[in-house]
């Protein structure tokens, strides 16, 4: 099944604003979604960056979202466990909570934000990684959703 997955800050396929990068204040953007299947029991939000010089660069990782969430609002605190039970993972920048967007200058990079509807809870602490993100949904997803943006720095 597909998710919809939409942000007010940008449209699929259009410039993430610079307030939401290394650039700016590095909020987290504002992400909505609707369609989620009814037999979601958690859902999975992971940025990432395949772009990245190094490779796949982990912007986000946010689990054990509860089904009845339908939104993230602008900056999520960068804190392990959010008010509603979701954990959030370790990023790249070796971090936990969201980090925006911060290509080298010159490039125009592709920045996904997945959402994947599980048919169970992740057993993961806060802080994990996205291997071990990966590694702990893999044949649990009923539906998924996409958005992606792009950001160039000057």
């Amino acid at each position: 099944m597909v998710i919809r997955l939409t942000s007010s800050a940008f449209e699929q396929g259009h410039k993430i604003p610079s307030q939401y990068t290394c650039d700016g204040v590095d909020n987290s953007p504002p992400l909505q979604w609707e369609h989620v299947p009814s037999d979601t029991i958690s859902l999975v939000l992971i940025c990432d960056d395949p772009d990245a010089p190094a490779g796949t660069w982990t912007h986000w990782l946010v689990y054990n979202i509860p089904p009845e969430i339908q939104a993230l609002p602008e900056g999520v605190p960068m804190i392990e466990s959010l008010s509603f039970g979701a954990h959030q993972g370790m990023n790249s920048f070796r971090r936990i909570g969201y980090g925006g967007p911060c290509p080298p200058r010159g490039n125009s990079h592709r920045y996904f934000f997945k959402l994947y509807a599980l048919d169970q809870k992740l057993d993961l602490p806060p802080g994990a990684s996205k291997q071990q993100v990966e590694a702990a949904l893999k044949d649990h997803i009923v539906g998924e959703g996409q958005l992606m943006g792009v950001y160039q720095r000057g």
